[in-house]
């Protein structure tokens, strides 16, 4: 009996964050599981018309989900729609798999990170309520880089513990934090105007060229600790960025 209540979970509220098939009828799942964090397991019948389970395991939709197993690979055992949150839509949409992306890439199995978890909640509610999307990116990206043990050094020189200068530039090492001297040989840093790490610091983004150097600086840093992985999400948006601007011509 004590190891059936280990091996099982009812009614964690969830997010999917991606399903692929699984034999003939079943999918495998992924979820991002509050107090539970990402959890995989195995959707069986869901792609069936008739079952229980088509049509609720949509990405971006508050769910409740039930599973049971000791494995990797959990058996998903029910899952219920909570809805209450607008779908993004249109480039929100796609900010939307990015975010899931990031988590799907980096962020380990069954490692709780509830605040992570609010934080990934309260990035979808801003992009399907139609926020600025570049800070609500950053700052899930600086969420997300606290969360697993690399929270950026934004507000003081890594070498001084001066205060960030806004006028200096400064190289990011991706171990240390922002410092002026240059990186040794071989070695290449980001870098980065001072205004810019405080600009990450306060969430604040209200010149364009800050904008893009912040946003130029978190890929640097999450593709660093990616290892060579790919985030396909942004090859999307550079491929329909190109096609709007063949349109326009």
């Amino acid at each position: 009996m004590a190891r059936r209540e280990v091996d099982r979970r009812d009614d964690r509220p969830a997010f999917v964050l991606h399903a692929w098939p699984y034999k003939e009828t079943s999918l495998i799942v992924e979820a991002f599981a509050e107090g539970e964090g990402r959890v995989a397991m195995v959707a069986r019948g869901a792609k069936r018309p008739r079952s229980e389970l088509h049509g609720v395991l949509q990405a971006f939709q508050p769910v409740a989900l039930s599973w049971s197993g000791a494995g990797e690979i959990k058996t998903l055992v029910r899952a219920e729609w909570r809805g209450g949150m607008p779908l993004p839509s249109g480039s929100a949409l796609l900010c939307g798999f990015y975010l899931n992306e990031l988590l799907l890439k980096l962020l380990p199995r069954e490692d709780p990170h509830p605040r992570l978890y609010a934080a990934y909640r309260d990035a979808l509610a801003d992009l399907a309520g139609g926020a600025a999307q570049a800070p609500v990116l950053r700052r899930f990206e600086l969420a997300l880089m606290a969360e697993l043990g690399y929270a950026l050094q934004l507000a003081t020189d890594a070498d001084t513990g001066e205060p960030i200068a806004p006028d200096a530039r400064y190289h990011y090492a991706f171990d240390r934090g922002a410092q002026r001297r240059a990186p040794p040989p071989g070695v290449r840093w980001p870098l980065v105007r001072g205004a810019t790490l405080l600009a990450l610091a306060e969430g604040r983004y209200d010149e364009a060229a800050t904008a893009a150097e912040a946003k130029r600086l978190m890929r640097e840093i999450i593709d660093h600790h990616l290892e060579a992985r790919t985030i396909m999400s942004r090859r999307v948006v550079r491929d329909l960025m190109a096609l709007e601007e063949e349109g326009n011509e």
